[in-house]
């Protein structure tokens, strides 16, 4: 009898402890309810449906599906452009930002100028950045190209030609990497230097070194940076959008309505096409279709990179 009065006593506080814990993470839960469960699943209903943002919208079936994946000439050039800008520019940001801590922390006197000197791009708008990169790479005022005729090596059209389109956004990524310079920065400084002490006790050479002592220690923040990396770019949309705009010399006003992708759909990438489709076309349903396309393959990406399938974790730190 006395077991059974005082058995409610630990329900009670188990009970309470749930509710304490759900009052910890109501804002967690009502921010992801609201900026993500509610998003996704009105997404995942209104790619079912013929909507126009007037009208109430109609249930179609896989019309949109198949409209999409089948009758939609700019979506593979779309997707591709946006695989390539994944593959290429988050490598090359990961090495670039990686060599670019290396240096800094190699450097005996200004370490701090230099810190800021590589970081200050970063700090620019994502606008103005891709206006003045635009600039410095017009093909008939820009002084990059003076420079290399004055050199004698031949001078691209940058983003006027489909073929360097691309490469150009990825010099504009690069030129802002001092964000990552800061993340590996931070990462470097943090292995113990006794490992460099032994390994330099071990007789152990610079390439050496940072294999086996470096790298193991910033492998994490490398899959952070490649994790994120891949996600951002994903939905790379401004610095495209403006460039191709700017390069086309088509002047942009109140009711000016510009297609992506100049020059040839060789910046469209799959943001700028739910953009249009969405926002320009009243195509909802269409555009909801992409968005959900775009999100698979994000989550699988990530899902693969950090699973340690990419080979950037050891052993001891995977899941």
């Amino acid at each position: 009898m006395a077991h059974l009065a005082t058995a409610p006593g630990p329900r009670r506080r188990r009970a309470r402890e749930r509710l304490r814990v759900l009052g910890f993470l109501s804002p967690w839960l009502i921010g992801f309810t609201v900026f993500f469960g509610y998003p996704l699943t009105a997404t995942v209903y209104f790619s079912f449906t013929r909507y126009n943002q007037i009208q109430p919208p109609s249930f179609v079936g896989l019309r949109n599906w198949r409209y999409v994946f089948t009758q939609m000439p700019l979506f593979g050039p779309a997707l591709w452009n946006t695989l390539w800008l994944v593959v290429v520019m988050v490598a090359l940001r990961v090495v670039f930002g990686l060599g670019t801590g290396l240096l800094v922390t190699k450097v005996k006197t200004g370490a701090g100028f230099f810190r800021t000197a590589f970081y200050l791009p970063y700090l620019a708008p994502p606008v103005a950045a891709t206006v003045a990169f635009v600039f410095l790479l017009n093909p008939g005022t820009g002084p990059v190209n003076d420079a290399l005729t004055a050199l004698g090596v031949p001078a691209p059209d940058w983003f006027n030609d489909p073929h360097w389109a691309k490469p150009s956004l990825v010099l504009l990524s690069l030129w802002g990497i001092g964000d990552l310079m800061v993340i590996f920065l931070a990462a470097l400084l943090d292995v113990p230097k006794e490992r460099y002490e032994a390994a330099q006790l071990d007789g152990a050479g610079p390439i050496a070194t940072f294999r086996y002592v470096t790298w193991p220690a910033i492998t994490p923040v490398v899959m952070f940076a490649v994790v994120t990396g891949v996600v951002q770019t994903m939905q790379y949309y401004t610095q495209a959008l403006v460039a191709g705009k700017l390069a086309s010399g088509v002047s942009v006003g109140p009711g000016t309505t510009v297609q992506p992708g100049y020059p040839d759909h060789s910046t469209l990438t799959v943001t700028q096409l739910v953009y249009s489709l969405g926002f320009q076309n009243f195509n909802t349903g269409a555009a909801c279709v992409l968005s959900l396309v775009l999100f698979a393959i994000a989550m699988a990406a990530a899902s693969l990179l950090m699973r340690g399938r990419a080979g950037l974790l050891g052993a001891e730190d995977r899941p």
